[in-house]
């Protein structure tokens, strides 16, 4: 029984990612867009304008997207809470409940940044599709997001993401209630970790599928027990680079 348990809330987790990405995928078809978040000849402005100007949709779209980007990083944490299932007194609603807790932070996240790109969009800073509108603020954003990659609190909240065994043995708490705690902390340490490769869609439009798969695959790569603290700087070193030819390319060339 506990077997049957077990994988039912597995494909459950598992569905749940995929079609969050097929969400994302169709409200991308739905506005004629491109993978790369650019309109194409199908573009439709009322699609577009419904979804990206007011705050209930665009708040469903990036709580979707936090459900295509974010649940996937969350499986080495799932797993290492498994192993506590075996070898300690985790139960399958405590897993729930890091489950639930997680992505609840995350969801309010999306909140407070569909809250934010309507307050940018305002302020003439981004366009329609979540783009900015000045090169100069997309090389200042690649900028800053590479050298918070060098942060103290970086190093903080990705440790935990990191090493979530150690976690757990720091901070266990039993049943579904625990485990919603837990998955609450640990929502804020994966925030505080990843929201910089969130603030990046507004470099080049949040509707961009390229870059939430981009973005992803490094989260979950930098998540990895094995690999994930040797990506972290130098990925750092590449977004500041990226951002520095952007700013010159901009002084030189004017483009």
């Amino acid at each position: 029984m506990q077997s049957v348990i077990r994988s039912t809330l597995w494909l459950v987790f598992f569905a749940s990612i995929l079609a969050a990405w097929w969400l994302m995928y169709a409200m991308s078809i739905g506005m004629g867009l491109d993978v790369f978040g650019r309109a194409t000849p199908a573009m439709n402005p009322m699609m577009m304008d419904m979804m990206m100007g007011s705050f209930v949709p665009l708040f469903i779209m990036w709580a979707a997207m936090m459900a295509a980007m974010m649940l996937p990083t969350l499986v080495p944490t799932l797993r290492a809470y498994e192993d506590l299932i075996a070898n300690a007194d985790g139960t399958r609603a405590g897993w729930s409940g890091v489950l639930l807790g997680y992505f609840a932070v995350w969801v309010a996240f999306a909140a407070g940044i569909a809250a934010l790109q309507l307050g940018l969009r305002g302020a003439g800073l981004l366009d329609m599709m979540g783009a900015a509108t000045s090169l100069w603020i997309t090389a200042a954003l690649l900028i800053a997001v590479g050298a918070f990659q060098f942060s103290r609190t970086k190093e903080i909240c990705h440790g935990v993401c990191h090493a979530p065994m150690h976690y757990f043995l720091g901070h266990w708490r039993t049943g579904f209630a625990g485990g919603l705690r837990m998955g609450l902390s640990l929502g804020a340490f994966c925030v505080g970790c990843c929201w910089g490769f969130m603030a990046l869609g507004f470099a080049g439009g949040v509707m961009s599928l390229l870059w939430m798969g981009a973005a992803t695959l490094f989260m979950v790569l930098e998540k990895l027990p094995q690999i994930g603290h040797r990506l972290t700087k130098p990925m750092g070193f590449a977004l500041i680079a990226g951002g520095l030819v952007l700013a010159a390319n901009i002084l030189f060339n004017g483009a």
